[in-house]
């Protein structure tokens, strides 16, 4: 293998690295957002206690 195969290679290598981190890293903030609302949501809550027990009688 020559060099300039090997240097290409290697800089294709390290481009889909930084494109992987970059996706990972937007995902990771878009989850922690919707973690945050969802927080909100839940304390905003007027009856926090509505939905925690369901009454099935046959």
């Amino acid at each position: 293998m020559d060099i300039i195969a090997l240097s290409m290679g290697l800089a294709q290598t390290q481009l889909q690295t930084q494109i992987g981190t970059a996706i990972l890293d937007q995902s990771m903030n878009l989850t922690s957002e919707l973690g945050d609302g969802l927080q909100k949501m839940m304390e905003q809550s007027v009856t926090p206690e509505l939905g925690s027990n369901i009454d099935i009688s046959l």
